[in-house]
Formats: C-alpha cells, sequence, structure tokens
C-alpha cells in the first residue's frame, strides 16, 4: 500500500477548470537564459536547480521586419481563467513568413505541476504543462510556430488563459506567465490554411460547417490524459480480475477517434505524454522534462475524403472520443481545431466519400498472477477513408490509410512497492493524393516508447529508471519517387532516487537525466544532446 500512497502524493494534481501525431508545425525550446555547463555536479538536490531546458530546437525566425503582441500577462493562483482581448498587430500587414508564440513562466516555492491551454478566438493555439519548482524559483519559456493560426490573428479576437493552480500554505507556488506573439513579414514557406474553425455547440452535440468551396480539411485535436486520476496512466490502467489500483474495462488501449455524421472519419494513438511530477519522480524532470511536456501536440486527422459531404454548406456532427476509457469516467480533453484551404478559383466544389473501411479493434490483455503480477497487451486497428472532389484544377482523389498498434508489458509485485512497463506504440498514416498531375503521398511512421520501473525499497528509498522514445519518419514521394524525407528521434532516459515520507530536506535526493533530440533528412541535420545530476547541467552538446 506504500507505492499507491505515494503515487497519490506525488504524481502532480493536473487539474483543468474546463474540459479539456500527427506532429503539428509546433516546435518547443524551453530554458529561461542560455547558461554554461557546470563543470562539477553537487552531491544531491539542494534548494535550487538549473532552469529547466529541452534539447528540442527553436523556431527558426526569419530576417524580416517583426510585430509583436502581448496575448497574456497574469498570475495563476487559483482557477479561473485570464481573460483579455487580442489586436493585431500594426505595421506588419495581415500576411505574414511566420508567426512565433513564446510563453515565459516563473514559479518558486512547492507546486505541482499544472496543466494550461491558451485559446484565441476560441482557437486552441498551445496546451501546456508546468515544471515544478526549486524553493528558491526557477525561469522557463516555450516556443511554437503558430504560423497554421494566421486566419484567427487577422481580426480582434477574445483571449482566453488558463493554467488551473491551487496555493495555500502548502503548496505556495503562484505561477507567473507572459505570453507574446511576434509576426514576421513576407511569404510563408508552407501555405497557410485559409480559414481556421472551431466545434460549435449545438442540442445535438458538435457541429462543424466549412466553406463550400474546402479542398482541403485537416483537424487537430489536442488530446490529454489528464485530471491527477488514472487516465493521466492510462498506459499503467488493467483489466479484471488482475489486482491494480487503476483499472479499466478492457486494459491500457487507447485510441482516439474522430466521426462525423457518425461514421469513424479518423483513428489515432495518443502520444502518452509524461508531466513533471510523472511515475511518482519529480526528481527525473526538474531540469529536462519529458518529450512534449510543455509544447503538447495534437493529433491531426486529414478529412479531406470527407470535405465533399461537408461543403453542402449545412452544419455536419463532429465527434471526438476516447476508446478504452471506462465509462462514465472523465480524465481526457479533446478540444479540436480545423484547418481549411480553399479552391481560390471556385465559390463551391463537391465531391463524395468513395470509402469508409475499418477492421474491428484488436485488443488483447492477458493477466498473469504471481510474485510478480504481469498483464501483456495486444492491441491494434486499420481505417481507409477516400473520397474525391471536383475542383477548378480537375477532379482530385484522397486517399488516408491509418494502421494503429499497441504492444506493452506491464509488471507489479504486491503492494505496487515495484512497478514497471515497457511499451511501444506506432501510428502509421499514409495520404495518397491523385489527380492532374504526378501522384503525391506522404508516409508519416510514429512509433512511441516507454521503458521503466519504480521501486520502493523497504528503507522509504524510492527509486524510478525511466527511458521514452518519440520516433517519426516521414517519405514524401512523386509518381513512386522520392522528393523529400526526414527522420525525428527523441529520446528521454532519467535515473533518480529520493526518500519519501520525510521533509523535504531529508530526501537526499539524486537523479541523472540525458535527453538527445536528433532530425535529420533533405531539409538537413539538427543534433543536440543534454545530460544533468543533481539539478546542474552538467552538458551541453551539439554534433551538426
Amino acid at each position: 500500500m506504500r507505492r499507491r500512497m505515494v503515487m497519490s502524493m506525488l504524481v502532480g494534481a493536473t487539474l483543468l477548470a474546463s474540459a479539456i501525431l500527427g506532429t503539428g508545425t509546433a516546435v518547443a525550446h524551453t530554458g529561461a537564459r542560455a547558461v554554461a555547463p557546470a563543470a562539477d555536479a553537487p552531491a544531491e538536490f539542494g534548494t535550487d536547480w538549473h532552469d529547466p531546458v529541452t534539447a528540442a530546437p527553436p523556431v527558426d525566425r526569419p530576417h524580416t521586419k517583426s510585430c509583436q503582441v502581448t496575448l497574456a500577462e497574469t498570475q495563476f493562483r487559483d482557477f479561473t481563467p485570464y481573460r483579455g482581448a487580442y489586436t493585431p498587430p500594426r505595421g506588419c500587414g495581415d500576411r505574414w513568413s511566420k508567426v512565433v508564440l513564446r510563453l515565459d513562466g516563473k514559479v518558486k516555492g512547492r507546486q505541482y505541476d499544472r496543466l494550461g491551454y491558451l485559446h484565441v478566438g476560441g482557437v486552441e493555439i498551445l496546451r501546456t504543462s508546468t515544471p515544478e519548482p526549486s524553493p528558491d524559483g526557477i525561469e522557463w519559456h516555450v516556443e511554437k510556430d503558430v504560423t497554421r493560426y494566421s486566419d484567427t490573428f487577422r481580426s480582434p479576437r477574445d483571449v482566453e488563459m488558463l493554467i488551473g493552480n491551487v496555493v495555500d500554505d502548502t503548496y505556495t507556488g503562484v505561477i507567473d506567465v507572459k505570453a507574446t506573439l511576434t509576426f514576421y513579414t513576407g511569404r510563408p514557406e508552407t501555405p497557410a490554411p485559409d480559414r481556421v474553425l472551431t466545434l460549435a455547440d449545438t442540442p445535438d452535440g458538435t457541429t462543424l460547417t466549412t466553406p463550400r468551396n474546402s479542398e482541403r480539411v485537416v483537424a487537430e485535436v489536442y488530446a490529454t490524459g489528464s485530471g491527477g486520476g488514472c487516465e493521466e496512466f492510462w498506459y499503467l490502467t488493467v483489466a479484471d480480475p488482475a489486482s491494480y489500483s487503476c483499472k479499466a474495462d478492457h486494459g491500457p488501449y487507447r485510441e482516439v477517434q474522430i466521426k462525423v455524421d457518425g461514421r469513424l472519419a479518423g483513428i489515432a494513438a495518443p502520444f502518452p505524454n509524461v508531466w513533471t511530477g510523472g511515475w511518482s519522480n519529480p526528481f527525473l524532470w526538474y531540469v529536462v522534462p519529458a518529450p512534449g511536456a510543455f509544447d503538447v501536440r495534437p493529433v491531426e486527422y486529414d478529412l479531406t475524403p470527407f470535405a465533399g459531404l461537408l461543403n453542402d454548406g449545412r452544419p455536419h456532427r463532429v465527434e471526438v472520443s476516447v476508446v478504452g476509457v471506462p465509462a462514465g469516467q472523465s480524465g481526457w480533453s479533446v478540444p479540436v481545431n480545423v484547418l481549411v484551404w480553399q479552391d481560390a478559383h471556385r465559390a463551391r466544389v463537391t465531391g463524395g466519400l468513395t470509402e469508409d473501411t475499418a477492421t474491428d479493434i484488436a485488443n488483447s490483455s492477458t493477466y498473469t498472477p504471481g510474485p510478480e503480477n504481469r498483464v501483456d497487451t495486444r492491441a491494434g486497428h486499420r481505417l481507409t477513408v477516400s473520397g474525391y472532389l471536383d475542383t477548378s484544377h480537375g477532379r482530385v482523389t484522397t486517399t488516408v490509410t491509418r494502421t494503429l498498434a499497441n504492444t506493452s508489458a506491464h509488471r507489479w509485485t504486491e503492494g505496487e512497492n515495484t512497478d514497471g512497463l515497457d511499451a511501444t506504440w506506432t501510428d502509421d498514416e499514409t495520404v495518397a493524393v491523385r489527380g492532374q498531375g504526378p501522384e503525391r503521398s506522404t508516409h508519416t511512421r510514429r512509433t512511441y516508447t516507454m521503458n521503466g520501473t519504480t521501486t520502493l525499497g523497504t528503507d522509504d528509498r524510492l527509486r524510478t529508471v525511466l527511458t521514452l522514445g518519440d520516433r517519426a519518419a516521414v517519405v514524401e514521394r512523386r509518381d513512386g519517387r522520392r522528393t523529400a524525407w526526414s527522420r525525428l528521434d527523441d529520446t528521454y532516459t532519467g535515473d533518480a532516487a529520493y526518500t519519501v515520507n520525510v521533509p523535504r530536506d531529508q530526501r537526499h535526493a539524486v537523479g541523472t537525466s540525458h535527453e538527445r533530440y536528433r532530425v535529420h533528412g533533405s531539409a538537413g541535420c539538427y543534433d543536440r544532446e543534454l545530460t544533468t545530476a543533481q539539478g546542474a547541467l552538467t552538458e551541453d552538446r551539439s554534433r551538426c
């Protein structure tokens, strides 16, 4: 039972006040300042440590005229959202080569990790979590390329931001943030969507009405398992009769689905986010967070095969759900943005859906009891959707094929004093476009891995050893010939231990962490490596 108590105390109260890879264009970079790595690390954690930093690349910024707008500057002490107003920048026009969001934050004292969002005109432009502070205080920042939301930024909008927080005599950390947008003049490398839409709430659910000349439609869903309960650790849940503290009717398999008028339109594997109190051990994350923790990537779905149906000018019911969540259990947020590219030479584009075929979900979760209990999970799903549009440049057919797979082995002992997981998720997607000109296709294979164990010894010493992987391989082809490619490998490893059930100054915490972020391909190379020990940054190496 001691292990369960530790989990409930230290996982972090990641609550939201409102109901909340496809990889996007976003790349986050954190760290309040450039600091030279420490030559020597302390023997154990003290009352201060290096500000949070990740190995991910900063957002490239053009060398053109820029204008900056402040979206929010506020403090979060409770679950009251910040509400303000956005006005477009003056002096930089209304078409931009790039728009960069920057969030600066600082906090000191004691506080859990917290989840938050930033909305402009109802469009979610950032979902984030926070680092846990040192008693002396930390600062961090996040950068994100938000050029894809340019349509939203062209007119005055309401702004809403929330990082739900609790401040009392024990949890003293007030979260102080400032969010800005910087606009760079010029033409974007890739055309931004013509429209950015959100779903409308109706008595029948959420609906979407697209322009009648839409020729490409992409939905993005910021899907996060959160709330401090078991769905924050959905990958560890087990089904009866296994004796484990987090239960789910069919085990740990989760799948984010989107439906249009009741028809399955997209499937995706959720990213296994780990927040900065995760795996019972905040000492893993004080300097280097888990991949994506400060800039949550949305899941993306190419809904272009459904554009012929959506283009009739009527509202259509759009539903997002997470397969595998026990009935009536909360813990997932799935806000949706819809990005639309329009036919500039035709007021109405017609078409139809020609295929919508899915296999049954395969989901086997086998429990083997013993001194070390074990649950082995094998699950997967496949969907193909295809549709055509009669555009100003001819008939264009888009076919999307997506295959998901999950394998995991979960082992734990009596009382969960030893608790381990070895899991892999793959999300394999091909989008093929046929019409006038060469056939084009983009194949993206995303792979997420998690391999770790937390152990609580008889001496109340808790140790967590964990490796996380975020990988993606993308290949673009024209008439079967490769024209562009890239490979991403973001790997985190950590090993941290401390004594539980004692005052903070008696924990004698130690911990090392390492992140290497590599991306290379036809566009070039980036390779950065960070190493920490006891809160000190001991290595910061770039290779490309």
